[in-house]
């Protein structure tokens, strides 16, 4: 193991043990360090963390410009950057934190992809079959669009989580945090159905206390509810992720009058502003309907082109 591995191992420790990262935050974290020390070594031959300067850092950052790397990929690597090298001044590795005055690109506001109600139910209701398989796939439809759970945390749900005679579940979000969401009846009567009828013949081993099993018994893992999901979107001519049925969960439920702060709890967001980027597609639908319907919105073109003319 060379210096700098060790220095990475060390990290990857740090974000497991002291800021009680997810697996998936730690993996996109030890991946970027990886390619960052890798540019280091195969550039400069730097061998031990004291060597790195900030101009080694801005050519790094200068390269992923060069590959045309996406604005918001290249803001996690910096992040990611500058936890390394806060991790290694705080336990005195290095003198400085030569990251310091490192900049992010400037992102816009992205907003997420949103269904409409007609598209959900549409979705929803293709998946038809009566066998295990059919029955679970439109489980997990209905309840990643009527609970807005992560697909990270419906993977992660057990048996005992799901309580359905108070008509809720639980689930463990982001660090770990527990919350208690209420499914509707849809939802309630699909589970119903899934645990009484599709789990029994999935469950291949049973002392499995996952929820969702695939065909081999074994736990659902992330990627292939990706795969069901985009698969069964793309015969409707839809391109759909399951982060979509959380965007249109939150949406849905803001145009229905519902209060952000019990979207912003239903979410799992620790922040309301991260909420409030639903406010804004919100805003969004609302121009639009004035655009197209307000017989004031319709008098603009006759205006500009009576200008025109004089």
């Amino acid at each position: 193991m060379s210096k700098l591995d060790y220095y990475i191992d060390e990290f990857t420790q740090y974000l497991i043990i002291e800021k009680n990262l997810s697996t998936n935050s730690v993996n996109s974290y030890n991946s970027d360090i990886i390619d960052y020390v890798d540019y280091l070594e195969r550039e400069y031959q730097i061998t031990d963390v004291k060597d790195i300067k900030r101009d080694h850092i801005i050519n790094y950052l200068s390269s992923l410009y060069d590959e045309n790397m996406k604005p918001r990929t290249i803001a996690r690597r910096i992040a990611a950057i500058r936890n390394f090298h806060k991790f290694l001044f705080l336990n005195e590795y290095v003198n400085e934190n030569v990251s310091s005055y490192v900049e992010s690109p400037k992102l816009d506001k992205e907003l997420p992809e949103v269904l409409s109600v007609e598209e959900v139910n549409e979705l929803i209701d293709s998946v038809n079959g009566d066998d295990a398989v059919s029955i679970r796939n439109k489980t997990i439809f209905e309840l990643l669009y009527s609970t807005g759970l992560r697909v990270s945390e419906l993977i992660n749900l057990n048996i005992d989580d799901i309580h359905l005679a108070m008509g809720v579940i639980r689930c463990r979000g982001k660090g770990n945090k527990e919350r208690i969401i209420p499914v509707g009846e849809v939802a309630h009567q699909l589970l119903d159905q899934y645990l009484n009828q599709a789990r029994k013949v999935l469950n291949k081993h049973y002392d499995n206390q996952t929820l969702f099993l695939s065909i081999h018994g074994y736990k659902l893992d992330r990627q292939r509810v990706w795969q069901i999901v985009r698969e069964e979107a793309k015969k409707l001519g839809l391109k759909v992720t399951p982060h979509t049925f959380r965007h249109s969960y939150a949406t849905h439920m803001l145009e229905n009058k519902a209060d952000i702060r019990y979207i912003q709890e239903m979410l799992g967001h620790s922040s309301l502003s991260t909420t409030q980027i639903y406010t804004h597609i919100n805003s969004k639908t609302l121009s639009e309907v004035i655009e197209n319907f307000h017989p004031r919105s319709k008098k603009k073109e006759n205006i500009n082109n009576n200008r025109e003319g004089d």
